[in-house]
């Protein structure tokens, strides 16, 4: 197997690459949770007070949806806030998820997956360089090329703290 970060062959060069990047820690949230149970996914660390897998990724649904729509200069529709949102709850933790299986998650990941697939095919790579708003009160700026890279860093890391969770659960079972 060969490992690059080419981009499809519909896309710019650098679009491409940042595209790959996501697509490929996308693959890899899909192996590292494969399998999971029910109750692994909502396992919340051996004293309970960590982040659930399910909490994780739908996390990472709702950041990177709302990348998306960013990146195409829209709003988030008020549909896809209530089915996959808030980014927080009233307490400043990501909310609780529960009783979801990890199929259904990474199958409702997959389609945000999709749609910055197609938003990525239509972009220039001089659109990276376009400034976009982001931060729980629009505070911060990024161009979108950041945007993309940040939505396959971010993953990297929350991947770790679920590589973390099954290794917990794996000596509580």
């Amino acid at each position: 197997m060969l490992y690059d970060l080419q981009g499809e062959a519909n896309m710019a060069p650098i679009v491409g690459m940042l595209w790959s990047a996501v697509r490929e820690n996308n693959q890899r949230l899909k192996l590292i949770t494969e399998g999971m149970t029910l109750e692994e996914v909502d396992y919340k660390g051996p004293d309970g007070s960590y982040n659930s897998t399910a909490q994780l990724i739908r996390h990472l649904l709702y950041v990177d949806l709302n990348w998306v729509y960013r990146i195409k200069g829209e709003s988030l529709p008020k549909t896809l806030k209530e089915q996959f949102g808030p980014m927080i709850d009233e307490n400043n933790r990501l909310p609780m998820i529960e009783g979801k299986s990890v199929v259904t998650l990474m199958t409702n990941y997959e389609e945000v997956i999709k749609l910055l697939e197609d938003v990525c095919i239509q972009l220039s790579d001089s659109e990276l360089e376009k400034i976009v708003y982001f931060g729980h009160e629009n505070e911060k700026q990024a161009t979108i090329r950041w945007g993309i890279w940040h939505m396959a860093d971010h993953s990297r890391y929350h991947q770790a703290q679920i590589n973390q969770l099954r290794k917990w659960y794996r000596n509580v079972i």
